[in-house]
């Protein structure tokens, strides 16, 4: 059994009975024997609205409010900008026509969907929904643009759409952005239960602990098997969800747990638990799935891997006037680190370090130098001080100068890539490259990463490149090949920024 995992934080304007210490099993959060044909009541039905946590209601009532509010701000502070700033001397935006603009807007949100997905996920993102939030502020701004005489009294000239247009997506984003923030603060973390596969239950543990953001902790782990069938799961669902103040029930199936899984979904929304599923077939396929309905069958598209054509000439171009316009930007800041080194230290500006590229040929990466001239030689003697799983990083490491370590502090050392993008060698964003003898502990499938060429960051910059062991992030690496999208690399690069600010790195 596994040992449940306590709050990491608690909101001061909420209580929560702590989670039990020790093994949790389903007898220690539902006392009692339970059977396939005692202890429950001949024509038991659980009633939903009377079963669920009024904090639940409460919170998500709360989310969706605050969401619509910080949209109906987005969406007046837009007009008001706009009209201010390109209007003349006698445009004015009536009250009642920003409150009709802000209530459109609001309601076009809700069609979209916008305010029913953080219910449904434990990591809330306003990146991951910036394209729908793009598309809610172009919808809007045409539909103000058809209705401008009516709503606003006058027509807007075309400076005045384009201008409201840029204002509704950055305040719409920069809104939601605001109001998580708020909500993250304010409001109880979801508290969740595990049923299903150990290691599997393990696995989505560690993962839910570990991330970055995410509005959830798991109180306990049980097995399915403990929970019987589908009457007795939600007798015993209820129980726990009353006593231990269960809000979402996260099911981690094994290859034997499949067929208790609907009955275990449906127990689940009877006693108005959300749910949420760890599909395995997705750690090989990834995410990019496309769902196809065939006479209600679902099916799942699998989309092809690795880039075709005109997606490698897409990124490509991206990769060269990336690293053209930041090397012309960065200049002077090059300088002033090469500047800074050769005042620090004796030996050469950039260290060159054999790394594996795109289908297996090696190539020098550059950086600039954070170690005393001639360090490679002295990692021998350090091998015992390593606090990586896989590869060599020391969180103090005695050969770092003192230049070299605010370069590595602030990520400057990497800035010399550029160079290796520029040339085809790198790109922006991929797989993290390896040093041949990392390389050849990758084996199977997971050497598929290889088809793309390596990049600057990646998903495992974003989580922590000295934090996770090699195993996991060739996984992560096969995962971004299968899933690549030009919006997958804006978002890695806009959460690398956020990354080396907070300076989260090893």
């Amino acid at each position: 059994m596994i040992t449940p995992t306590p709050l990491r934080r608690r909101s001061r304007l909420h209580s929560h009975r702590p989670p039990p210490r020790g093994p949790v099993t389903v007898e220690q959060l539902v006392p009692g024997q339970h059977s396939a044909t005692d202890g429950v009541p001949v024509g038991w039905r659980p009633d939903t609205d009377t079963l669920r946590s009024r904090a639940a209601l409460a919170r998500e009532r709360r989310w969706r409010r605050l969401l619509a509010l910080a949209d109906a701000a987005a969406t007046v502070a837009s007009l008001a900008t706009c009209i201010l700033l390109l209007g003349g001397s006698q445009d004015r935006v009536p009250p009642t026509a920003a409150a009709v603009a802000a209530l459109g807007c609001v309601a076009l949100a809700k069609a979209l969907g916008l305010y029913d997905r953080d219910e449904l996920t434990i990591k809330p993102s306003t990146l991951d929904e910036t394209p729908r939030l793009f598309q809610l502020a172009t919808l809007w701004t045409l539909v103000v643009w058809l209705a401008g005489q009516p709503v606003l009294g006058g027509f807007l000239g075309r400076d005045q759409i384009l201008a409201l247009w840029a204002a509704q997506t950055a305040s719409l984003i920069g809104g939601r952005a605001v109001a998580r923030a708020i909500l993250r603060r304010s409001t109880p973390i979801d508290r969740c239960l595990l049923v299903g596969e150990r290691d599997a239950c393990l696995h989505a543990e560690r993962k839910i602990r570990e991330a970055h953001g995410a509005h959830a902790c798991v109180i306990a782990a049980i097995t399915s098997a403990e929970l019987g069938d589908e009457r007795v799961a939600a007798e015993a669902l209820h129980t726990i969800v009353t006593r231990s103040d269960i809000h979402r029930l996260i099911l981690a199936p094994g290859p034997d747990d499949q067929a208790e899984l609907l009955d275990l979904v449906r127990a689940a929304k009877a006693v108005g638990l959300r749910v949420s599923v760890l599909p395995r077939m997705l750690e090989v396929v990834g995410s990019s799935v496309v769902f196809d309905d065939v006479e209600g069958v679902a099916l799942l598209g699998v989309r092809r891997f690795g880039l075709n054509r005109s997606a490698w000439l897409l990124k490509r171009a991206t990769d060269v006037l990336g690293s053209t316009v930041g090397l012309v930007l960065i200049a002077p800041l090059l300088a002033l680190i090469a500047l800074a080194i050769r005042l620090d230290t004796r030996g050469p500006l950039l260290f060159r370090q054999q790394r594996v590229g795109r289908d297996g040929r090696t190539f020098s990466m550059l950086k600039f130098r954070t170690m005393v001239d001639g360090a490679h030689h002295q990692q021998a003697a350090l091998s015992d001080k390593n606090e990586a799983d896989g590869l060599f990083k020391i969180a103090d490491d005695p050969r770092i100068t003192r230049v070299g370590r605010v370069l590595r502090r602030t990520s400057l050392d990497e800035l010399p890539q550029l160079l290796n993008v520029l040339r085809g060698e790198m790109s922006l964003v991929g797989p993290r490259p390896l040093v041949p003898e990392d390389d050849l502990r990758v084996e199977g499938w997971y050497r598929r990463r290889l088809h793309l060429t390596p990049g600057m960051t990646g998903r495992w910059q974003v989580l922590g490149s000295a934090r996770i062991p090699l195993q996991e992030m060739v996984k992560l690496d096969y995962l971004y090949v299968a899933n690549w999208s030009l919006w997958l690399d804006v978002k890695i690069m806009l959460r690398t920024i956020g990354f080396v600010l907070m300076r989260r790195g090893l």
